[in-house]
């Protein structure tokens, strides 16, 4: 089976509002997944901060940030402009965890781990549904198979993305967790108080794309073949 890529780039240029409607839907029900997934993983290795909170929820509403999940994706996919978006932090608690770094790594790749799940199981669907080469090459063919081929493009996208080893990015935090203790505080003082600035620079030089193109295409490759 074929990756889908380029159907979220094709919706954009082509301004296809129906598919746009599409993807902003995905966007917003992978992202409160994801969040969700930092929420349960801190529940489960001892801080019940986030969960005491609410925000344990599939209910996108705790989870959606004005500016980052709404207005910024609205932008970007009105204009073409690059992106930038992000949901509301979850609380983590360090002096509630057992092993406070190792367990905050854990909660770090949960988000990720997330959207990779949802990206198996959009595929799973993509199997399932059956679509002629001709439909893949030219759009998305059945309705049922569309969501599911925009869910898994859109998952694989925010895994990888978030991942990218920049804070305040999931794999900042990841990175600072597999780091020795000297280098983890050298990098929190050093590289994370101007994380975004730095996740901006990489975006507007083109070097974001080249970071994530390669392990978003194997991991289509993989969960496709």
């Amino acid at each position: 089976m074929r990756p889908p890529i380029g159907g979220i780039l094709r919706a954009l240029l082509g301004l296809d509002l129906g598919h746009l409607a599409t993807i902003f839907a995905i966007l917003i029900f992978s992202l409160t997944v994801h969040e969700s997934a930092h929420a349960w993983a801190a529940w489960r290795l001892g801080d019940s901060t986030a969960q005491q909170l609410g925000r344990m929820s599939l209910n996108p509403v705790v989870h959606v940030d004005p500016v980052g999940t709404l207005l910024l994706p609205l932008i970007a996919f009105t204009t073409g402009a690059p992106i930038i978006g992000w949901a509301k932090p979850v609380p983590v608690n360090p002096h509630r965890l057992e092993h406070p770094r190792r367990d905050f790594l854990y909660i770090a790749a949960a988000g990720p781990a997330s959207n990779i799940l949802l990206a198996v199981v959009a595929s799973v669907v993509m199997r399932m549904v059956p679509v002629s080469p001709v439909e893949v090459e030219i759009g998305y063919g059945l309705p049922i198979w569309s969501v599911a081929a925009t869910a898994f493009e859109l998952n694989l996208l925010l895994a990888v993305f978030n991942m990218v080893p920049v804070p305040p990015l999931d794999g900042g935090n990841v990175l600072a967790g597999l780091l020795p203790s000297s280098l983890a505080d050298a990098f929190d003082r050093v590289v994370r108080p101007w994380g975004f600035l730095l996740l901006y620079a990489l975006l507007l030089t083109g070097t974001l794309g080249a970071l994530i193109t390669p392990p978003y295409l194997f991991l289509s490759w993989v969960l496709t073949r």
